[in-house]
């Protein structure tokens, strides 16, 4: 919440370019954080042939084990991975062309650092109530508070170019921050619900992956559409659509994983019919194991 109104005070104290730097030292604490990370599951023993592999073989073996591809495998999470990367093309264009939009549209440029203190603090109410929630509903249903979560920041990227005064930008940014800590805080657990804990942590990261050239692409696109039309008007109308499309494809993974489970109870009951026909009152029928053993 406060790092807004810092960053702006550092900002005219010392520059655009050493406030970067500032910036670029807070992320060095963070690398140096994460290597005290200790996983909790453990590392699976090795075979005994292991030993005998050649150095490359298992420099080989490390990169399948930490490149795999099984995830992709998965029906429900090759849908609800690409619905992300659809939602996340208009997700940062509110947050880096609203304060433009502020200094053109409103002429403010003292205050519009309440925008982002709003958003901030409603992220971080975000994050600690879709917890709670989350932990209420079961099974990948908690999907849903991600829908809705991706609806209404779409919606509200619309709402944008249509708040006449500031203060409505305020409520705008209060909705934009708890969707913000909704999508951030469910994309764990979800991971877990659909490949389980052991390939969790590679789900994320490729979801992270595919979720990167969107994310990316999505503000410069803006400002494109900036430059021809001279308004962020469309730039905000467009930005509120793939929100709302990639919500419309994820609301599907619950519907599609029951399908699968269905699928799997199905095969299991033939497969217990299948093997119970090989005993029919208690005798054994030609072409049984036990009976071709007894001959």
């Amino acid at each position: 919440m406060s790092l807004p109104f810092i960053m702006k005070t550092i900002g005219k104290a010392i520059g655009l370019a050493h406030t970067f730097q500032v910036l670029s030292a807070f992320m060095f604490i963070q690398v140096l954080l994460s290597l005290t990370f200790k996983p909790i599951l453990p590392r699976s023993s090795g075979h005994g042939g292991d030993k005998e592999k050649g150095g490359k073989r298992k420099c080989l073996a490390e990169v399948r084990n930490y490149f795999n591809l099984r995830v992709f495998r998965r029906k429900t999470y090759r849908v609800w991975a690409f619905g992300i990367a659809t939602v996340v093309l208009g997700y940062f264009v509110p947050y880096i062309h609203l304060m433009k939009h502020v200094e053109e549209e409103f002429k403010e440029t003292n205050t519009d650092w309440i925008l982002l203190v709003c958003i901030g603090a409603t992220s971080g109410i975000g994050r600690l109530a879709s917890g709670r929630i989350g932990d209420s509903i079961p099974g990948l249903r908690k999907i849903y508070l991600q829908v809705a979560a991706f609806v209404l920041l779409g919606l509200m990227s619309m709402m944008i170019p249509l708040c006449r005064v500031f203060a409505a930008l305020v409520v705008v940014c209060l909705f934009l921050g708890l969707c913000d800590g909704f999508f951030i805080s469910i994309m764990g657990p979800i991971a877990f619900e659909l490949v389980g804990p052991a390939q969790a942590s590679q789900a994320i990261g490729f979801l992270l992956g595919l979720m990167a050239i969107p994310m990316t692409a999505g503000p410069p696109i803006a400002g494109l559409l900036h430059d021809y039309t001279g308004n962020y008007s469309v730039s905000f109308y467009l930005a509120g659509v793939p929100p709302i499309v990639g919500a419309l494809v994820i609301s599907f993974v619950p519907l599609i994983h029951e399908r699968e489970m269905k699928r799997q109870k199905i095969d299991l009951d033939k497969a217990k019919m299948l093997s119970s026909e090989t005993v029919i009152n208690g005798e054994l029928l030609p072409g049984s194991p036990v009976t071709d053993a007894r001959v």
